[in-house]
C-alpha cells in the first residue's frame, strides 16, 4: 500500500506546480515592473554570474549541436536578440539617482511581452506533447522552426541575453555616477 502512495504524491506535486505556474508568471510580471534599488555589489555579482551563464550556455549549445541541428546558431541568434532587447529595455527603463543611490523601474510593456513569450512557448510545448501523445506524430505549426528542439536554444538565448544586457547597462550607469567601490590604489572595483 505505501508503494501506491508514491505515484499519487508525485502526481499531486506535479498538479500543484501546474497550478502555481500562473501565479509565478504573475509575480514575475509584477517584479519586472517594480521600482528597485541598484546595489553596486549585487549588480556586479549579477553581471559576472550572467556573463558566466552566457558562456556556459554557448558552450552547451556547441555541444548540443552535435545532436541537435542548428542548436548553436539558434542559441547565438537568441542571445544576440536578447542583448538587443536588453539595450532597448535600458532605453525604456526609468532611472532615478539621488541621495547616493540609483533606482530603476523596468518597462511594463517589455516585461509583459517577455512573460507572455514564456507562457506562449510553454503552451506550445504542451500542445505539441498532447498532439504527439494523441496523434502519434508532431503537430503542424505555422512556423516549422518553432517545432524544432533548436528553437528552445533560441528562446533560452533571448531570455539570457536580455538580463545580461540590462545588468551591464545598470552597472555602467553606476560607474558613471561614481557609485562603484574603489580599491585601495584608486582603481575602480571591479
Amino acid at each position: 500500500m505505501p508503494l501506491l502512495l508514491a505515484p499519487f504524491v508525485l502526481l499531486l506535486l506535479l498538479a500543484l506546480l501546474l497550478l502555481a505556474w500562473p501565479l509565478g508568471l504573475w509575480l514575475r510580471l509584477r517584479n519586472g515592473r517594480a521600482r528597485r534599488r541598484a546595489h553596486p555589489l549585487a549588480v556586479t555579482l549579477n553581471a559576472v554570474a550572467l556573463a558566466a551563464s552566457a558562456l556556459l550556455f554557448v558552450a552547451g549549445a556547441l555541444v548540443a549541436g552535435l545532436w541537435i541541428d542548428h542548436a548553436a546558431w539558434n542559441a547565438a541568434a537568441g542571445l544576440l536578440a536578447g542583448l538587443a532587447l536588453g539595450v532597448a529595455g535600458l532605453r525604456l527603463a526609468r532611472f532615478e539617482a539621488g541621495a547616493g543611490a540609483l533606482y530603476y523601474t523596468g518597462n511594463a510593456w517589455l516585461a509583459s511581452v517577455l512573460v507572455l513569450l514564456v507562457a506562449a512557448r510553454v503552451a506550445l510545448a504542451a500542445w505539441q506533447a498532447w498532439h504527439r501523445a494523441a496523434e502519434g506524430g508532431p503537430a503542424a505549426v505555422p512556423w516549422p522552426w518553432l517545432a524544432t528542439p533548436a528553437s528552445l536554444w533560441g528562446f533560452g538565448g533571448l531570455l539570457l541575453g536580455y538580463p545580461l544586457a540590462f545588468v551591464l547597462g545598470v552597472r555602467r550607469r553606476l560607474r558613471k555616477l561614481g557609485m562603484l567601490r574603489t580599491r585601495a590604489f584608486g582603481t575602480r572595483w571591479p
